[in-house]
């Protein structure tokens, strides 16, 4: 299975940024990450980019989270904490980037991939597609703090209660009802409905664009607290390893609570 790729293609000032994995649903590999932050580096540099799409190859999915076969390696609440600040530095990158940004969702957006289109500002998405974080099902590690104050301010409480602790997914459809996605558009539609999407922003004053959104994103990432120690005790907690091994091993973990 290939490490993946993240590319980027500028045409008459739309960028492009597809998530390329597809055999593997787009699962975020390290490389990838470090692709994905390259690429919103450039992107923040560029007057010429007015507005900057997000998209997973294949219509399997959005993202499917991170390899968790790259979890094998962790033996410490600090791995965690370590790995929970690279994704809040790129999850925040995109959440940064002067233009706005818009997620195209086929399938699933799970973990990783709920974060990332939530960092952005606008999503459309296919009737099938679907939302969550079902660690406390999976994986039995935890959110950083400031993904968590994404997800709560873009389903609020009620919802990211059921994401994180009953390990629901929301249907496109209740995605759209409480207002994350803009729109819902079946296959054969929803490159219209970018396209006009992206249109309509491209149109728009870019100054009034970019001081607004970094209004908004002040609002709600500088008021989020520390949580290092939350993200240390799950990180560094049996329960952790067991989901992990029970997930690579095709198994349903036991959980024991420690």
């Amino acid at each position: 299975m290939s490490n993946g790729r993240v590319q980027l293609t500028v045409e008459n000032g739309i960028a492009a940024i597809l998530i390329d994995r597809p055999e593997a649903r787009n699962a975020m590999t390290w490389a990838m990450y470090e692709e994905l932050g390259r690429i919103c580096e450039e992107l923040a540099g560029r007057s010429d980019v007015r507005v900057a799409t997000f998209r997973g190859a294949g219509l399997e999915a959005f993202v499917a989270g991170t390899d968790i076969e790259q979890f094998k390696t962790f033996d410490s609440g600090a791995d965690g904490i370590a790995y929970e600040q690279t994704i809040d530095l790129r999850i925040g990158q995109i959440e940064r980037l002067p233009m706005p940004t818009v997620a195209i969702v086929d399938g699933w957006a799970i973990g990783g991939g709920l974060a990332i289109s939530a960092a952005c500002d606008f999503r459309i998405a296919t009737p099938t597609a679907s939302f969550g974080v079902p660690i406390a099902r999976t994986l039995g590690n935890c959110l950083s703090m400031a993904n968590t104050a994404r997800v709560v301010a873009a389903f609020g409480v009620a919802r990211a209660k059921r994401m994180l602790l009953l390990a629901e997914l929301l249907s496109a459809q209740e995605a759209l009802e409480c207002g994350f996605l803009t729109a819902v558009a079946d296959a054969a539609s929803i490159d219209a409905a970018a396209r006009e999407l992206c249109a309509k922003l491209s149109k728009l004053a870019p100054v009034t664009q970019r001081v607004s959104k970094e209004a908004i994103r002040r609002m709600v990432a500088e008021t989020v607290p520390q949580g290092d120690d939350l993200v240390a005790a799950c990180y560094g907690s049996r329960d952790f390893r067991i989901g992990v091994s029970a997930f690579l091993d095709k198994q349903k973990p036991a959980w024991t609570g420690s």
